[in-house]
């Protein structure tokens, strides 16, 4: 069944945004993670804009990520205070990210710059995750203990030192607060979570126990994305609520099948798969900036 969706201006299958939210939403429920890095260039290769992909994309970010923190709520999982202090910086990030957004796209190059930046990031993120998953995997058949991820660093050492007690740390209020800038730049630019950013960080930059660092995650990641799609649509007018409602179905759908289909798997080799999941949308992506395109060049004149 083909729908119109008048803000990409294109024709797509439903029952193929359908499945893809599916599909995302599967991967979601096996790997844990908001899918925002993996729906957007999906949404690239069926032929959806980039500026729509990024504003839309984020809608079934905010989806996840909700019924996700509350299940974290009830099991006394996050760190409010963390929280709050990542998502100050992750709203100020946000706006600059708009910002920088419109700019870019009123120079016409804002196609460009979204998918080098998930070349480069997702890249990036997958080699360092694969890596990451080997020397588990290696530990796993070794049954020895992980490597401790908890040092006291330079971060340790700043000023605004604030007490966090759910997380059990009295560092300095700045590094998280860039960390969340961070993010909420990457959250406007590309429509991702940045939970593949900032899960890492709260846990080997600034020493978060594992327990609360996914709850807190989500918990910023809600506010974030959700104020960087009412940004989107206010500014770009670039959130297509057609779009949306179909990747959010789909997603909510098929991160029930993930979920029990990730339960049958070791963590380790979940990890693996994710990792390579990644480099392989990462290797599109360049591949189709890479490639000549059939026409170099295109003139026309007098269109009415």
């Amino acid at each position: 069944m083909q729908i119109y969706l008048p803000i990409a201006e294109v024709s797509v299958n439903a029952y193929l945004l359908f499945g893809l939210g599916g599909i995302v939403g599967v991967l979601s429920g096996m790997f844990g993670v908001g899918g925002g890095f993996l729906i957007t260039p999906l949404l690239f290769f069926i032929g959806i804009p980039p500026p729509v992909a990024v504003a839309t994309g984020a809608n079934q970010v905010v989806a996840a990520s909700v019924s996700g923190v509350l299940a974290h709520v009830k099991r006394k999982t996050v760190d409010f205070r963390m929280g709050t202090v990542l998502l100050v910086g992750g709203l100020f990030g946000s706006a600059l990210g708009i910002w920088a957004f419109n700019a870019l796209k009123a120079l016409g190059q804002i196609d460009l710059v979204v998918q080098l930046s998930y070349v480069l990031f997702l890249g990036l993120i997958g080699l360092l995750m694969l890596q990451e998953s080997i020397r588990a995997l290696g530990r796993a058949r070794r049954s020895t203990k992980p490597v401790k991820r908890h040092t006291h660093i330079w971060v340790h050492n700043l000023p605004l030192k604030v007490k966090f007690r759910a997380s059990g740390l009295y560092i300095s209020v700045v590094p998280p607060l860039f960390v969340g800038m961070f993010v909420g730049v990457l959250a406007a630019i590309m429509g991702v979570g940045g939970g593949f950013i900032m899960v890492p960080a709260m846990i080997y930059l600034l020493g978060m126990p594992t327990k609360v660092v996914v709850g807190t995650s989500l918990f910023q990641i809600t506010f974030v994305t959700a104020f960087t799609t009412l940004m989107h649509a206010t500014t770009n007018r670039s959130v297509d609520l057609m779009l949306a409602l179909l990747l959010i179905l789909g997603g909510v759908l098929g991160a029930q099948l993930g979920t029990r289909i990730g339960a049958r798997l070791k963590a380790e080799q979940l990890r693996i798969l994710l990792a390579l999941l990644v480099l392989a949308v990462c290797g599109k992506l360049a591949l189709d900036l890479l490639l000549t395109p059939d026409e170099l060049y295109s003139l026309s004149e007098g269109r009415a």
